[in-house]
């Protein structure tokens, strides 16, 4: 890994979390083609915003990203040489000057990419979105990240909106176009809706707990450079506790997943509850018992590696869902 970060493209990818805007753009692409396509086109209705301005939606959105990445590890720096010094890259490999130029330019590109997307659904507030989610991600570093709780809360909430990004564009879309779309259609309004904010509600607590979890990996660091994260604040044991309910939740929101998908097809071994059960709830019990009983940093980074796992196949299960 050293070897590789020498290289500026590879430190550069690292700095900007390929892997992670990658995920991002998957699910706003995979929310919009195997999910609302799929509901709306059961109904007889299709996709109304075109797919130029869908992808500028997206690109929008993997720039501000990006950007709040950037930003994050130019002010965490410090922080980074004690908790990971072998993968610092700012300050090492990229200059700090150029980690702000960069921030700048992808803000900016990003914010003016939404602001137009916004603009030609006929719905610039959308382009707010935007704007706020650029705006949070320099407070969250500056300010948000080492306070008890409030930055966790803001990277899940900004994560969780990313999924709802799809659905708000195309209805938005749909009622500019066609004046009664939602009262006309409300059933099929709502079970996009209701599809989309149980992705959203998923994306929001996984990514909570990867975040008090980051946080237990990053302690020491945190508590050396005047972080008051929830490790710090309430201790280890106590950070433990609510990583474990949190875990509980989403597996009691999946088992509910699992016995309305009972309920409508009457069969309770299927495609929809095999994955469920496979792919996300054994690994989330799995997960539970890796957090309680992890001790060292290294133990805690292999929970968030996991996490992220999870998380991904929550994602995938989008195809689970297109093609049952």
């Amino acid at each position: 890994m050293n070897r590789l970060l020498n290289n500026k493209v590879f430190a550069f990818l690292k700095l900007i979390r390929i892997e992670n805007l990658i995920m991002i753009a998957l699910t706003q692409i995979l929310l919009r083609y195997f999910i609302l396509q799929k509901v709306l086109n059961q109904n007889g209705i299709t996709l109304e915003l075109n797919d130029t301005l869908f992808y500028l939606v997206v690109l929008s959105t993997v720039l501000i990203a990006a950007a709040g990445y950037i930003i994050n590890d130019y002010f965490d720096m410090k922080t980074d040489l004690i908790n990971h010094p072998d993968t610092v890259v700012v300050g090492k490999i990229i200059k700090r000057r150029m980690a702000i130029i960069l921030h700048i330019t992808f803000t900016f590109l990003g914010i003016v990419i939404g602001m137009y997307a916004a603009l030609k659904t006929g719905y610039l507030r959308l382009a707010i979105f935007h704007i706020v989610a650029a705006a949070l991600l320099w407070f969250y570093s500056t300010h948000f990240k080492k306070q008890l709780l409030v930055g966790n809360l803001v990277v899940s909430v900004l994560t969780a909106s990313v999924a709802f990004m799809p659905f708000v564009y195309e209805m938005g879309l749909m009622q500019k176009i066609h004046p009664g779309f939602a009262s006309m259609h409300k059933d099929v309004v709502f079970s996009c809706f209701k599809i989309t904010f149980i992705y959203s509600l998923f994306a929001f607590i996984t990514s909570l707990t990867r975040e008090i979890i980051k946080d237990m990996e990053d302690y020491k660091g945190d508590e050396a450079t005047g972080g008051l994260t929830m490790p710090i604040v309430w201790g280890i044991p106590a950070s433990k506790l609510n990583v474990f309910f949190l875990i509980v939740i989403t597996v009691i929101l999946l088992s509910f997943v699992i016995y309305n998908t009972f309920k409508f097809y009457r069969i309770i071994i299927n495609q929809n509850n095999l994955y469920i059960m496979v792919a996300l709830i054994i690994p989330l019990i799995i997960l539970a018992l890796m957090t309680l009983t992890a001790k060292e940093s290294k133990h805690f980074k292999n929970a968030s590696l996991l996490l992220k796992f999870i998380m991904l196949m929550g994602l995938a299960y989008t195809f689970i869902f297109y093609y049952n």
